[in-house]
């Protein structure tokens, strides 16, 4: 989900308002989809975030700046060369396309002027950012070459061409009457999907509204559409583009089932229930929130993370398998000393024998069955009753082995998935760093000696309940153990999910007993915080913090506890929205 390009064009005409004469201080790329732009305007600072991620390509002003890695990547750098210390001229949008040029004045060569544009192609999984200067590229963030596309190349010292536009109309420049003869040519579309074919920029949210304000159904066949119906759409057209002057219009977002954002908008939406929608004050705050929900600001170095961590769990767990039948094998020892000395007893009369099974009277058996031994036909008697001797001793000291390796194993299996766990949540480079270094610790990766910067500690998830309790959520093993042995007092309350991996919480007590409404919502925090997260009935313990123990050599984030009672949870997602909302 992300913002047509219509709704584009009211966020445009805001930047264009704050940032437009702007100074660039400073440019950071936090991650390989993501630029951030530190703008000074007479007496202020404002932050420019602009990410080409493929669910939610946008750019907008932050309130906080976002972390970087210490080298800055390649086109970062192109960009402090090329516009650092510029100032910004002018923000602009292509016609009604999610195409955003940003016209950066810098000094050259004798003190003169020249205008460099950095272009934000804002398209889906085509998204990129292109340097440009007299419309020859100078660099892109994402390049593409001929063998890529057969449409355009987009290399440096390269013509820069246009996305190849659509035969749509600009509703804010068409007559309404020239849309609605266009209209009428897709008599085989439902309305919501005529409206986007026929309107530059108008994606299905856009679509809705406007079919929803003509007082019509989005999924209407046009074939059904009376004369009537199209002068409540022309009229509707009409709406739809003075919203986007209309300042009591409120930028909004609509989320669904597991928090998935189902609709946003810069302007007021009506066709759906004002109770499913979330209104912002700002367009700012509203698509802070989307990239909060859709994660624009994960790092890239997470990616290869998870791959890892998965990596390793599947092959711990193929280890488990094959330990469990080696068990299997090893209980079954006795068969191979039976069978031995069988052989042992009868050896002289098989000397000349060279079967490949032999049937024999078992000596163990009071009822005289028979037993069938397997023989090797490359051995002899004599050395086959030695393989099985030695393979039945090889079993028996083994056996003692197996279980301390299932137990070992059985280990690394819960602390690769609590790391599983830890990557869901974390969203910085400095948590990453925790989980980077605690897989380093734990062998999983190799040690680098290069010397990186040093990143502020990461924080935990910190919310408050609604008498004021304080609530602390790790993000990751080496946060938990700071949480549960550093930063709570011996009379706090820790809680996790039962024999799930998730995060350490903390309901912070001040020596009180807490309330039953701030222990259920630490309860559904846990719940939420863990691998069970959108299940049902799940299990929590909870227990003071005084009976939770670190044994001697565990593994990152393992504990044991005591004293401990068990609350069944299932988060009601809506009811958890306006306290998760106080971390993003």
């Amino acid at each position: 989900m992300s913002l047509d390009g219509f709704s584009m064009r009211r966020l445009v005409i805001e930047l264009n308002k704050s940032l437009t004469g702007g100074r660039i201080d400073k440019i950071t790329q936090p991650n390989r989809q993501t630029l951030t732009f530190s703008v000074r305007q007479p007496g202020e600072n404002q932050l420019l975030y602009i990410s080409i991620q493929p669910q939610n390509p946008i750019l907008y002003r932050l309130d906080a700046p976002l972390e970087s890695p210490a080298e800055p990547p390649t086109f970062c750098m192109v960009l402090r060369k090329q516009i650092e210390t510029g100032r910004i001229a002018q923000i602009r949008q292509h016609g009604l396309d999610r195409i955003i040029s940003i016209d950066i004045d810098v000094i050259g060569a004798g003190g003169r002027i020249v205008t460099k544009t950095l272009i934000c192609e804002l398209m889906g999984k085509y998204s990129n950012l292109i340097l440009v200067q007299d419309g020859i590229i100078i660099d892109a963030l994402r390049k593409v070459g001929a063998n890529s596309s057969r449409i355009r190349e987009v290399l440096p010292g390269e013509p820069y061409e246009i996305p190849p536009t659509q035969d749509k109309y600009d509703v804010t420049l068409a007559p309404p009457q020239k849309i609605i003869e266009k209209l009428r040519g897709f008599t085989d579309m439902k309305l919501s999907q005529a409206l986007c074919a026929a309107c530059l920029g108008f994606g299905p949210v856009t679509a809705k509204e406007t079919a929803f304000s003509a007082g019509l159904s989005p999924n209407a066949p046009l074939s059904s559409l009376d004369e009537a119906d199209y002068k409540s759409l022309e009229n509707a057209i009409k709406e739809t583009v003075d919203a986007l002057s209309d300042s009591d219009s409120m930028p909004c977002l609509v989320r669904g089932e597991k928090n998935k954002i189902k609709a946003m908008s810069t302007f007021t939406l009506h066709y759906l229930p004002e109770e499913d929608i979330d209104f912002f004050p700002s367009i700012d705050a509203m698509l802070a929130k989307a990239t909060s929900i859709l994660g624009s600001f994960v790092p890239q170095d997470k990616e290869p993370l998870k791959k890892l961590v998965h990596t390793e769990l599947t092959r711990a767990k193929n280890k488990l398998v094959k330990l469990h039948k080696d068990v299997e094998e090893a209980d079954n020892a006795e068969e191979y000393r039976i069978k031995a000395d069988n052989l042992m007893t009868y050896q002289y009369q098989l000397k000349d024998r060279a079967d490949s099974e032999l049937s024999l009277p078992d000596i163990y058996s009071t009822e005289g069955a028979v037993i069938k031994i397997e023989m090797d036909q490359r051995l002899t008697v004599a050395e086959n009753i030695q393989a099985y001797y030695h393979r039945y001793n090889k079993l028996k000291r083994a056996r003692s082995l197996l279980d301390e390796q299932i137990v070992s194993c059985g280990e690394s299996i819960r602390y690769l998935e609590s790391v599983e766990a830890s990557l869901a949540v974390s969203s910085t480079l400095s948590e990453l760093e925790d989980i980077k270094a605690e897989l380093t610790a734990q062998g999983y990766l190799k040690s680098t000696k290069k010397k990186k910067a040093s990143l502020k500690p990461s924080k935990p998830f910190i919310f408050t309940a609604s008498d004021g309790t304080e609530i602390l959520v790790g993000k990751n093993n080496y946060q938990n153990d700071r949480l549960t042995f550093k930063t709570a007092d011996r009379d706090d309350v820790w809680l996790h999910t039962k024999d799930i991996p998730g995060s350490h919480v903390i309901l912070r007590t001040e020596g009180a007993a807490p309330s039953d409404e701030a222990l259920l919502l630490a309860a559904d925090l846990a719940a939420h915080f863990s691998q069970a997260a959108g299940s049902s009935n799940i299990p929590v313990d909870y227990t003071l913090c005084r009976y939770v123990k670190k044994p001697s050599g565990a593994k990152p984030g393992f504990v044991i506890f005591t004293n401990q009672k068990t609350l069944y949870r299932t988060p009601d997602d809506k009811a958890l929205r306006s306290i998760l909302s106080q971390q993003q």
